[in-house]
């Protein structure tokens, strides 16, 4: 079955049940992706794409992806379809990216773009982005290579049914040359409070990544800025390389970075132990009381609270329940859940009293 979400409130209520299953190393890293880019041989790239080829394209993959279904029942949205605050809430799930789903409506008038993904949202298909295809796969906690698997297994299902323009010298041609090669972009999402408030160190991290080939991003990829001390580190490289070559990279560095974090959270617990716990008790008193919360003031908070969580200072509270409010606290999110007419966009003022208010109702809940 095939559906466009009817009620907003609804689908933001239920943010991606993968990412409060918990996982790996969760007290550090949030969650991983992987990402292929890929193009449908006999069909220009999207950049020349004409507007009857783009809808073919569409319709042939909204076929496949009804018959695919995509961890239970697949759900395809028509970017031309969806309405503003949809668009946003599917960029807040990082399940379609800002050229996908634009926030001026001008630029959401591009016949044949569409997102397909399962109900538990751990697979995502972007169709016409920058590529023909645009296939993503989410995972909780550091579980890298499951990711991968799911992708690559969907990848192959795509490829026999429509084939990929592929090159024997280059591997995979993409509409972006750095996608060339592989297509593949994995990157995984850590939460580094400790780090971040030992900043020389956070800045160790950056350089090491850097040195291996690997780019650090804030929590929305390219563009963004880091909030709440969530950064995502990914391959940069993607021509000359195999798969396995670029998910070793992150996978030997990811592990050297949850150790330096968890070390240095034990050496802020036992020399700055009375300090630290205030902070942590200081923001959850404040997610519980304020009236008025802007989303990186709020993301701050969060992020005390999720360390004082993983450190033991608060046991009430697990870490994957923060992981789902870091995403309800956002614009959409936020528009969606705490509006009586969510369809129109509140301004910022007033977005900053419905966050508080839906946070103040969620840590009432915790003792």
């Amino acid at each position: 079955m095939v559906f466009i979400p009817p009620d907003p409130t609804r689908f933001a209520e239920a943010v991606s049940s993968w990412l409060s299953a918990g996982g790996a190393e969760d007290d550090v890293v949030v969650s991983c992706r992987v990402r292929l880019a890929r193009n449908i041989e006999g069909f220009p790239f999207v950049s020349c794409l004409e507007p009857g080829r783009a809808q073919e394209i569409s319709a042939t993959l909204r076929d496949l992806m009804v018959r695919q279904k995509l961890a239970g029942e697949t759900i395809w949205i028509d970017m031309e379809e969806a309405s503003p605050l949809l668009r946003l809430l599917l960029r807040e799930r990082h399940l379609v990216s800002r050229d996908l789903a634009p926030t001026d409506p001008r630029l959401a008038k591009r016949p044949g773009r569409a997102v397909a993904f399962g109900a538990d949202e751990t697979l995502s298909v972007m169709v016409n982005e920058e590529d023909h295809v645009r296939l993503q796969s989410f995972t909780a906690g550091f579980a890298l290579r499951e990711a991968w698997a799911s992708a690559h297994q969907l990848d192959l299902i795509l490829e026999g049914q429509v084939g990929f323009s592929h090159s024997q010298e280059f591997g995979y041609l993409t509409g972006c040359p750095t996608n060339v090669g592989t297509g593949l972009r994995a990157s995984v999402m850590m939460h580094l409070p400790g780090l971040g408030l030992v900043r020389a160190e956070l800045e160790k991290v950056f350089n090491a990544a850097q040195r291996t080939g690997l780019a650090v991003r804030g929590m929305y990829g390219e563009g963004s800025q880091a909030a709440g001390d969530f950064y995502q580190f990914s391959n940069q490289v993607t021509l000359g390389c195999t798969e396995e070559d670029l998910l070793e990279e992150l996978e030997s560095l990811v592990p050297s970075i949850v150790d330096y974090e968890r070390r240095v959270r034990k050496v802020l617990l036992e020399e700055q132990g009375a300090a630290l716990e205030d902070r942590v008790r200081r923001s959850f008193g404040m997610l519980r009381t304020a009236r008025s919360l802007p989303t990186q003031v709020a993301l701050i908070h969060l992020s005390n609270v999720r360390l004082g969580s993983c450190m033991g200072i608060l046991e009430s509270i697990k870490p994957r329940e923060l992981n789902r409010m870091t995403v309800q606290i956002q614009k959409g999110h936020v528009n969606a859940l705490g509006s009586a007419t969510p369809e129109q966009l509140a301004e910022a003022t007033e977005r900053d009293r419905m966050r508080a208010t839906l946070l103040r109702k969620r840590f009432g809940e915790f003792a």
